[in-house]
């Protein structure tokens, strides 16, 4: 996403007066190989390093529970064949999630792009369809327009569905100044290749009619399951839901009271940040029996679009019902000084507040660099703050951060 950034700005800076600049084809392969490396270095360094240095074991291969719910013990198929039982007081499952597709006919038969193994393509497509308006759908849509291909966004409903409705009104004015198509109420019925072109074709009905739309690759971005096949689970007793979710308390206990769950495999948002507190808390309760619950209040959210949406709290739907009464202030980005010196105004910052009290409930931002907003906005409303005590704290000038007070 950065990388693709680079290349926008070096497209936009007309917005600068006197300054020119250009830009070449992109080296798919060059950038892919980038990202790999990247991602191997954080990985060895934030994980794979640290195991000797905390003396873990670590065994490689395929896990299955075995035993009774009384007994529970994990049986684990080595790369060499070779089976080892593990015994333990306590189990944790951090099996993750993986990108699921819905039931749509003929989907089985094409060789469709999820958010994984899109970036993994060796060139640029020359277009793209991408099914669905959430937060992977909007930076994969935008990535591969920035990096030149035609996109077209098939949305069931709304950008970010589960934020703000300003969110998805500047998002589609933003999405349009770069090109990309976005076609909201699309049901898409059916899918098939196009024996000329070898491209894709997507039927969908929009606003009650049927519509065409065809591209070179197809990246299916609506969402993603818990991996808990395979694992054995009713075996030892532990429950999961509809979405193959492990089914856990406040404290991450499964039905079985030996065996937890961290992270997407719980069913509960799909962020890194949630599934490392979820770690800890695990082990402070398996450990020390400490009793501590997982608390979504104040969890914070961003979409890595340009700019950036970036939310922390109740919107003011959630609010209201609630039954909280609600007092909003939304603040375009164009009396913000920090975006007028950025020549970039595209954006708001909305509180959403009780009325009866000033306590702020909920922030959402789309701004460049919002995400940097959202750990102040957990701040504000753990201190369980109000309009007014905001309005009268130092704020830097020239800073995003400032528009929280001004907007006060």
């Amino acid at each position: 996403l950065a990388a693709a950034e680079a290349r926008h700005v070096a497209l936009d800076s007309g917005r600068f007066p006197g300054i020119n600049t250009s830009q070449g084809p992109v080296d798919m392969p060059g950038l892919i190989e980038g990202k790999r490396d990247l991602v191997e270095s954080m990985r060895s360094e934030k994980y794979v390093d640290l195991i000797a240095d905390y003396g873990w074991e670590l065994l490689r291969g395929n896990a299955v529970f075995a035993g009774s719910q009384d007994d529970p013990v994990l049986e684990i198929t080595g790369v060499d064949g070779v089976r080892d039982t593990v015994r333990s007081a306590h189990y944790l499952v951090a099996t993750g999630s993986a990108p699921w597709a819905p039931p749509i006919q003929g989907l089985a038969d094409i060789d469709y792009l999820t958010s994984t193994t899109a970036m993994e393509l060796e060139e640029v497509p020359e277009s793209l369809l991408v099914l669905g308006g959430g937060y992977v759908a909007l930076e994969q849509a935008q990535l591969f327009a920035r990096l030149g291909s035609k996109v077209t966004m098939l949305v069931r409903s709304r950008l970010a569905s589960a934020e703000e409705p300003e969110a998805d009104r500047t998002l589609m004015g933003v999405l349009a100044d770069e090109g990309i198509d976005v076609v909201r109420q699309a049901a898409v019925s059916c899918v098939r290749t196009d024996p000329a072109t070898g491209g894709i074709t997507a039927t969908a009905t929009v606003s009650g009619g049927e519509r065409e739309f065809g591209a070179a690759k197809l990246l299916v971005a609506t969402g993603r399951r818990p991996v808990t096949e395979g694992l054995n689970l009713a075996a030892v007793g532990v429950k999961t839901g509809e979405s193959g979710e492990i089914l856990v308390n406040n404290r991450l206990n499964s039905s079985n009271e030996r065996i937890w769950a961290a992270g997407d495999v719980t069913g509960h948002r799909e962020f890194v940040y949630v599934a490392a507190a979820h770690g800890s808390l695990v082990v402070e309760n398996a450990f020390n029996q400490s009793g501590r619950e997982v608390d979504y209040r104040h969890l914070p959210r961003v979409t890595f679009t340009s700019p950036a949406l970036a939310a922390v709290g109740m919107t003011d739907r959630q609010a209201n019902e609630a039954g909280i009464r609600c007092e909003c202030r939304v603040l375009p980005l164009e009396y913000v000084p920090r975006a007028l010196v950025n020549r970039d105004t595209r954006g708001f910052i909305k509180i959403v507040s009780d009325a009866a009290t000033g306590r702020i409930v909920g922030i959402t931002a789309v701004a460049k660099d919002a995400g940097e907003l959202a750990a102040a906005g957990v701040y504000i409303l753990e201190a369980g703050m109000t309009v007014e005590q905001l309005a009268n704290l130092w704020s830097p000038y020239l800073t995003l951060s400032e528009a929280l007070k001004l907007e006060s």
